[in-house]
Order: C-alpha cells, then sequence, then structure tokens
C-alpha cells in the first residue's frame, strides 16, 4: 500500500508536529503525546478531557479547543493512551473546578482512563467519567465489554462542551455528558477495510462486490456481509437499526460520518437517504452534519448515528465552537 508516511514508527509524532504547525492555538506535547487549548486552564470552567486510539481523525484531537475539549490524548493506532496522557492532561487544564474525562467504551480506553481518574483524584483533582456506548451492530466485540463507542462521542464533546464553556459546575456537564450517551445511537457500514501503517495491508478481508453491516471502528466484524448494496438501502438498514433500538419521540441531531475515505459526494447523497428514511419513519431531524469525523484511517464507508435532542441540547450544539475539526458561530 502507498502511504504519505516516513516510517510507521514515526507516523503519530508527525502528525502531532504537522498539527502544532498548522494549528498554533493549541499547545501540541509531541513527547509525551498531550494536546491542550493554549489558554487552558480557563478560569472557573470545567475541563474536559478525552482521547483513544489514533487514526480516527479528527476524533479526538480535532476537537480540542473553545465549546468541546480542553485536552485529548492519542495513543498509537486503534491503541488506547497511556494513564500517563491522561493525568498530564487533567494536570494541564484543570483550573479547580474538576475534570470530565469522556470515554469510549473499549476495554483499554476503560481500564486505563478509569486508573488515570483515581490518580488524579490522589493528587487533588476532581474527575467525573462518562462512558460512550452507542453502537447497536453488536452487543460484545473483539474491544469491548458491552457496545463500542463511537459516532456519539462527538455529541457528547460538543453539547458537554458547550455547557461546560457557559461556567455549569461539573456535576452538570457530567450529567449532560451522560444524557447525550444514553440518548445516541449509531450504525456503521464498512465497503473496504483499512490498512494500518505497521501491517500496510488492509486489516481483513472483504471481496470485491460484498459490504460489512455494522463494522467497527477498529474494523471490528459487524451484524452480517451482503453483496453491495445502493445507498438507500444501506441508508434503509442503517436507519432502521438505530430506530429500533432509540425509539424516539421527538426530533433528533443526525450525522452522516465518513469512515476515512468516502467522498463528500457520495456522503451527501447517502445523506439525502437517511434524510428519506427518516421522513419515511416520521422522526422530525432538528439538525444534520455530514463529514468525515469519527474515522477508521483509510476505510470507505459510513455511519449513522441519531441523537434524541430537547431545547436545551439543541442551544448546546448550535453554541459557538472552535476547533480544527468543527467550526462554527465564532
Amino acid at each position: 500500500m502507498k502511504m504519505l508516511i516516513n516510517v510507521p514508527e514515526r507516523v503519530i509524532a508527525d502528525a502531532l508536529r504537522g498539527m502544532a504547525a498548522a494549528h498554533p492555538e493549541l499547545a501540541v506535547d509531541v513527547e509525551n503525546r498531550v494536546i491542550v487549548r493554549r489558554d487552558a486552564p480557563v478560569a472557573d470552567k470545567v475541563a474536559l478531557v478525552s482521547g483513544g486510539g489514533s487514526g480516527h481523525e479528527p476524533l479526538h484531537g480535532g476537537f480540542v479547543g473553545p465549546g468541546m475539549l480542553d485536552a485529548a490524548c492519542p495513543g498509537e493506532i486503534f491503541t488506547s493512551p497511556v494513564p500517563d496522557q491522561m493525568i498530564r492532561a487533567a494536570a494541564a487544564v484543570d483550573s479547580g473546578q474538576g475534570v470530565l474525562f469522556i470515554v469510549k467504551n473499549y476495554t483499554g480506553d476503560v481500564l486505563n482512563f478509569d486508573m488515570a481518574a483515581e490518580m488524579a483524584e490522589d493528587e487533588g483533582v476532581r474527575v467525573a467519567k462518562v462512558l460512550v456506548q452507542d453502537d447497536v451492530a453488536v452487543t460484545d466485540s473483539l474491544f469491548t465489554a458491552g457496545r463500542r463507542g463511537t459516532g456519539a462521542t462527538l455529541f457528547v464533546e460538543k453539547l458537554a462542551g458547550a455547557l461546560a464553556e457557559e461556567g455549569a459546575p461539573l456535576e452538570r456537564v457530567a450529567a449532560m455528558a451522560r444524557q447525550v450517551a444514553d440518548s445516541s445511537r449509531s450504525f456503521g457500514v464498512a465497503l473496504s477495510a483499512c490498512t494500518t501503517p505497521a501491517k500496510g495491508s488492509p486489516t481483513f478481508d472483504l471481496p470485491p462486490g460484498e459490504l460489512e453491516l455494522g463494522i467497527g471502528i477498529h474494523g471490528e466484524p459487524g451484524r452480517e456481509r451482503r453483496p453491495m448494496m445502493t445507498s438507500g438501502e444501506i441508508a434503509d438498514a442503517a436507519v432502521d437499526a438505530v430506530l429500533e433500538d432509540l425509539k424516539p419521540d421527538g426530533p433528533v441531531l443526525a450525522l452522516v460520518n465518513g469512515m476515512g475515505a468516502t467522498p463528500l459526494i457520495e456522503l451527501y447523497g447517502f445523506c439525502a437517504e437517511v434524510q428519506r428514511v427518516l421522513g419515511e419513519r416520521r422522526v422530525p431531524v432538528a439538525r444534520t452534519l455530514v463529514g468525515n469525523y469519527v474515522t477508521s484511517l483509510d476505510m470507505a464507508g459510513a455511519s449513522v448515528t441519531l441523537c434524541r435532542a430537547d431545547e436545551e441540547m439543541l442551544r448546546l450544539w448550535d453554541a459557538p465552537v472552535r476547533t480544527p475539526g468543527l467550526r462554527w458561530g465564532v
């Protein structure tokens, strides 16, 4: 496979150096692998810290900035960051109002963030945690006990981040994060496998003319393989899988997310089909976001995330945000 890299061992460090050059509003510690908004700690503000394996960009480092995260910890490709990174991040952003850890439900992430929370609290930092487990495709996977954390992570970081920016206390910010996580469900589809720099070849075999329904963001197996389907047929399958579990009784936020290699022209076409299905199911869509936000390296495919949204959640969604990966209202 051809990749725009030097050597696999330096992929993360090289990417962080480039991020630092492109975004001087961030403080990027390449050696210790911590990305922090440069004005941190922000006085009288709850700080949000997240992280996870690299390869899902712009998640999480691309969501550091006013209105979302205060810091992010990138691990190796598809590998959890270590507790030392999380402790450094928490210490760098804590203003005395506490820190919220936002954790995707993968075994390594859960264990390491739990350990970091205990160690940070021993050092006098108040920590709350929220677990994101929104993928309805499978209950358990190669990486998880329970459901995988995927696209809903963006909703949690955005809405909780907006509330923290308003000066809300830790308990209220954590409660909002849990409400968003509990109100969100996702389903993903792969049209091709992804390729890790270390391996240099596809992580799984997906024959020509087939797709995987319910794929995970690390290339974990989904519910089933089928012959290639049209965009409309994929939307029917994905949206129905989400609605069967979510059962919304009002408006939703909708994320049509690319897995990394799917161009926007296809994602917008897929979005049109997702909107069609939601309209046929009489689910009102309050806001829609389309693009590559929670990716899997160079995987072709898409995911659909829906979140039941009340008026406060819509207000927080519309609030200003200024990060490398998400920006509006400023």
